[in-house]
């Protein structure tokens, strides 16, 4: 059963989600809340699987909210989404560094809803090959020089050509069909390098690709 959070100010918006993903037989409504503070609360209280929080919120922001349950290492199986009104939102890259695992806009599809929390529940990031080309033109637009790339010293060849393929936006098929290699094979090689970076997931690892200088805007592998 996957466990859900609702963090949102708009009690409207939290009655339809949770009606939406209650009917489900596997997902339940873990707990709602209506400010950023109550859900880090509410999040340490019930250690649900999946947050989905809105970025605007009182009190506490979506977005500084995200920064404590993603820097809590108690809370390293929590994943957070984040609600958008805007698919362009101002926010979504600075949530992503934090470490939220992916974002929705608010008047996204059901089915798009559902099946964002359960690819999130079971480990793997929320980011489309659009949404990747947008995160690192963001970054290449805040960003005057990449970060150092020692911390990739420890990944192997294929490690590394395996996490430029996720910083351009290629899928674990995707990269298989490149490098002529299994689909598991490909996951398992994601897998080890986000162990390797601390990276709590495929977004985080997108991120990391940028920042260390392995992939640069308009490359395309």
């Amino acid at each position: 059963m996957i466990r859900v959070l609702l963090a949102d100010d708009q009690a409207l918006v939290r009655a339809g989600f949770r009606a939406l993903l209650g009917a489900q037989p596997d997902i339940e409504v873990a707990g709602e809340a209506a400010d950023g503070d109550e859900a880090v609360r509410l999040v340490r209280e019930l250690r649900p699987d999946v947050v989905l929080m809105d970025i605007r919120m009182p009190v506490l922001d979506g977005l500084a909210a995200t920064r404590r349950i993603t820097g809590d290492q108690e809370l390293d199986e929590v994943k957070v989404v984040m609600l958008t009104t805007f698919e362009l939102d101002e926010y979504v890259f600075e949530a992503i560094r934090s470490g939220a695992s992916g974002f929705l806009v608010k008047d996204t599809e059901p089915e798009e809803l559902l099946r964002a929390v359960r690819t999130v529940s079971e480990g793997d990031a929320l980011l489309s090959p659009g949404v990747t080309r947008r995160l690192i033109a963001e970054f290449a637009a805040r960003s005057k020089e990449p970060a150092s790339g020692e911390g990739l010293s420890q990944l192997t060849e294929r490690e590394r050509e395996v996490m430029a393929l996720v910083g351009i936006g290629l899928t674990n098929d995707e990269i298989a069909r490149r490098l002529v290699v299994s689909p598991l094979t490909a996951k398992t090689h994601v897998s080890r390098t986000m162990v390797k970076l601390g990276a709590r997931d495929r977004a985080q690892l997108v991120v990391i690709a940028y920042e260390s200088g392995l992939v640069r805007p308009g490359w395309i592998g």
